[in-house]
């Protein structure tokens, strides 16, 4: 498979609304997930959708089932492919909390998102997928999400003090791994 060139935040591709995915189990979707997979862990993503890499469709990919070194202290996130996904919140309670992306690298800045969510969507092979999320897990699939509706993290950001560069706020990180 590829690993792509994630695209930047300034990039106007980033900010479209992606098309719906209306074929499912063919080789160019599973390229394209395959593609997402290398490039996500090339980067040590939590996460990456469709548009990051330029391309113009509703696939998110996010999770590994192992720990992440951009987040260490968070838990761990299932392996999941969600396709014209829908979420749902189960609450009005938001969470806050420190968000960085690909797409924006070497910055982080703390972002409300709902902390309990309903998402529903597909798999690559048309499987319906509808589980439920809270805290980090939630959070990533907010984030991921987000990029396909045209929505950066600091377009969600609500105080600035609280945004910066990781390697001045988390001095302990590597600031390659935010790149």
């Amino acid at each position: 498979m590829t690993v792509h060139t994630i695209l930047k935040m300034g990039d106007p591709r980033l900010l479209r609304h992606a098309q719906p995915v209306t074929a499912f189990d063919t080789p160019e979707l599973h390229r394209l997930v395959a593609d997402l997979h290398d490039t996500m862990a090339a980067a040590n993503g939590a996460g990456l959708a469709a548009p990051q890499i330029g391309v113009d469709l509703q696939v998110v990919i996010f999770g590994s089932g192992a720990p992440n070194p951009r987040y260490p202290e968070a838990p761990i996130v299932p392996r999941t492919v969600l396709i014209n996904p829908v979420i749902t919140p189960l609450s009005d309670e938001e969470e806050e909390g420190w968000e960085g992306c690909l797409s924006v690298p070497g910055l982080r800045g703390v972002v409300p998102r709902w902390r309990r969510i309903r998402y529903q969507g597909f798999d690559a092979f048309g499987q319906a997928i509808d589980r439920e999320a809270e805290g980090f897990h939630a959070r990533v699939v907010q984030h991921e999400c987000d990029h396909l509706w045209g929505t950066l993290y600091p377009m969600r950001v609500r105080d600035f003090t609280r945004f910066g560069f990781t390697e001045v706020l988390f001095p302990g990180l590597d600031a390659n791994d935010d790149d």
